[in-house]
């Protein structure tokens, strides 16, 4: 496997009449017109910051030589890998790891995967073949507890840097940035529980991924003296795994509220969408009938009607950790490389409410 960086091609903007395609592949990449891409490429002024780095990205990623008087903006590629971004939790995690890695020299390359694109092994090649100097993974193959680590345990063997979002496994050397699943569990049910609701109904994603288990095993932990004894809750019933999308949500919302929950928590707050779709067809009503809980507290879930209680994600705490253990390591710096837990957060709006009667 080469990780030789191609040999770069110039991207000085020659006279009028040469190299068009030139600046029309970086137009196209950067999704911007070839007129600012040489704006950009001549440092002139009157071009947006975020539209600068996404022409200057296109130039290291597609194989071209900057201008010399932009070289000392980059101190290198740093390769972002994430999953779609349909889920706003992934854009958010994106923006902030990108700005970051902008904002200490280094060009960030977002690979975004897509059903039927380009896989994740695909963007690592991609990227080690354009000499990254290290690569941060938000929920990616580490989250499933079914897919290999060797993938991971190669790049540490090459000596590359990593850090891994949301998803620990065992046996990777790697840095690992997490969400505390099970203390986001414990936050939501015991709030649920304090406005006197005990048949509580747990909607979430595929049982595969490891945030999934973890949120799991602390709502069962956080429900365990309500299913034990006479007229135990049986937790299976209330726990339904399945898409973390709208639909998903919907499904689990209608076999929730059928088993008789009052309260549902949703392992995404675009899951708690659909439940509230689901409440909607069933004639409940939120929060009179049913309560519900999301988790990540994306932006624009203060515009649900009503606004969604949710379990907050420190999107910005862990981008940050993530971008520092990488750019330490970069530069050599010794890094202790384990699991770091970014505590959750409740926010209270108006979604949850007292158990009805």
């Amino acid at each position: 496997m080469s990780t030789t960086t191609p040999s770069k091609r110039s991207a000085e903007v020659p006279a009028p009449g040469g190299a068009r395609g030139r600046l029309a592949d970086l137009a196209a990449y950067a999704g911007v017109s070839e007129a600012t891409v040489s704006r950009v490429l001549n440092d002139k002024p009157g071009v947006a910051g975020a539209t600068r780095q996404a022409v200057l990205t296109a130039v290291d990623v597609l194989g071209y030589e900057r201008p010399s008087k932009l070289r000392r903006n980059s101190a290198g590629l740093v390769g972002l890998i994430t999953p779609e971004l349909t889920n706003p939790v992934f854009p958010m995690f994106a923006q902030s790891i990108e700005t970051q890695m902008a904002a200490a020299g280094f060009t960030p390359v977002l690979c975004t995967q897509t059903p039927g694109g380009v896989h994740e092994d695909e963007y690592v090649q991609m990227l080690l073949d354009r000499g990254v100097s290290a690569i941060v993974f938000v929920s990616g193959y580490h989250a499933d507890s079914r897919a290999g680590v060797e993938r991971y345990t190669s790049l540490r063997d090459r000596g590359l840097p990593i850090a891994l979002v949301n998803g620990y496994r065992e046996g990777i050397d790697a840095t690992f940035i997490s969400h505390d699943d099970q203390a986001s569990m414990r936050l939501a049910v015991r709030h649920l529980r304090d406005l006197g609701h005990t048949r509580i109904g747990f909607a979430t994603g595929p049982a595969r991924y490891v945030p999934v288990q973890r949120r799991i095993e602390g709502f069962r932990e956080a429900m365990a003296d309500l299913s034990t004894g006479e007229g135990a809750l049986d937790l299976d019933e209330l726990i339904c795994t399945t898409l973390f999308s709208v639909e998903g949500g919907a499904a689990a919302g209608r076999q929730l509220i059928e088993a008789g929950a009052t309260g549902i928590i949703c392992g995404s707050d675009v899951m708690a969408l659909g439940v509230f779709r689901a409440a909607s067809q069933l004639g409940r009503s939120v929060p009179g009938d049913l309560s519900i809980v999301g988790g990540d507290d994306v932006p624009f879930m203060t515009f649900v009607d009503p606004p969604l209680t949710t379990v907050r994600m420190d999107v910005m705490g862990m981008a940050e950790a993530a971008v520092t253990a990488v750019l330490e390591e970069i530069a050599g710096e010794p890094v202790d490389r384990r699991e770091y837990l970014f505590d959750p957060e409740l926010i209270l709006r108006e979604s949850t409410g007292p158990a009805p009667r």
